[in-house]
Parts: structure tokens; sequence; C-alpha cells
């Protein structure tokens, strides 16, 4: 992996990419270092501008923080969204795919996905941040009601979402942390997901 003192000065900065150089630098920081371990003034360095340039863009290094926070969100809207349409909408099979991406996402972008699921409140408690993560679950909570209209399902299609997010969010933390090969070495996990799933698309109170 690139890491920040490889990536050459002139590289990092062109005139006119302002915002984008320093998400850029940030985001590699959060990478390469995590979350609390790096300041605003280091990713003005990696992205090679003063300390004072960011000000023109964000109030401070939780600003940049929320928008990889957002795109994180419409990230993982936009390939689970896609990975659902072919495997089939409203189909046990495109609510596994859905299930499948959030594990992938999970395992690619894991620097990301623990920012978007960790402790930082100014990070996370900012209603524009909110709305993307909710954007995010009505995309599940829509295949949900629909796999449930279609199959006779009964109940609330939103609580029956939300234990499948519970089980899948739980597995990709699992997996990421490492925590199944400490007690399952080898285990599959989407083989998990798709044996699991089925028993939670079933009706609730």
């Amino acid at each position: 992996m690139t890491s920040a003192t490889d990536i050459p000065r002139k590289a990092r900065y062109h005139h006119g990419d302002l915002r984008e150089a320093l998400i850029a630098a940030t985001r590699q920081l959060l990478i390469e270092r995590g979350a609390e371990n790096f300041s605003l003034a280091d990713a003005c360095r990696l992205a090679g501008v003063s300390t004072a340039a960011p000000y023109k863009h964000f109030r401070d290094k939780d600003q940049i923080l929320q928008e990889i926070v957002k795109r994180g969100f419409d990230t993982l809207s936009e390939t689970s969204t896609a990975a659902c349409k072919t495997a089939g909408e409203g189909t046990l099979a495109g609510i596994l795919a859905l299930g499948e991406e959030y594990l992938r996402f999970a395992r690619k972008d894991t620097a990301v996905f623990r920012l978007i699921f960790g402790h930082n409140s100014a990070v996370k408690n900012v209603d524009e941040v909110t709305q993307h993560g909710r954007t995010c679950f009505t995309n599940v909570t829509e295949q949900v009601a629909l796999y449930c209209h279609r199959n006779g399902v009964g109940g609330d299609a939103r609580v029956i979402a939300l234990s499948l997010w519970t089980f899948v969010h739980g597995a990709a933390s699992l997996d990421i942390d490492q925590d199944y090969e400490k007690v399952a070495p080898g285990l599959d996990v989407v083989a998990l997901m798709k044996a699991i799933t089925p028993l939670l698309l079933v009706k609730r109170p």
C-alpha cells in the first residue's frame, strides 16, 4: 500500500483541486494511522498545502471526516443497489447480495467502515451524515418489504430489515476484527450469511 511519504508533493496537490486533495490526504492518513492518530496539519503536509488552506473549504478535521463518511455511505448504497438489481430485486438472492456487498465493503474499506460506525460523535452525530446513513438503510428496508409482499410474509418489514442489518453488521465486524478466526478458523462468512438470512426473513410481531 502506498504510504503518505511515498506520494510526491507535486502529485498531491494541483491548483483548483484543494478540496479533493485534502479529502484524499485525510483518507490516506485514516487508512494508515486511524482517525485519532493524525492532525489536520498532517493532512495539509500530505496534500502539499499550507495549514491555513483547509479553512477555505473545511472548518476542521472532523468536517473532512464527515465528508469521507458521507461518501462511504454513498458508495455502499450504490454498490449494494447495483448488486441487488443484478441478483434480483425483492428476492432472496437480491437480499443476500446486499449482505455480501456490505461484507465486501467492510473488508475493502475497513478504515472507512470503522469510521462510519465508530465512536466519534463529531463525525457521526451530524444531520447530513445521518441522512446519508438513513438512505443506505432505506434501500435494505425497501428490498425486504418487496420480498415480504411477494412471499406473503407478514409483520413489519422495517423490523425484519433491522434484524438482517444487525446480523450482517455483526458478522462483518467480527470478520474484519478476525474474531471468527479465534473460535472458528476458516469460517466461510458468506456461507454463514446464506444460511442465516432466510431464517430472518420471517414474520415479526
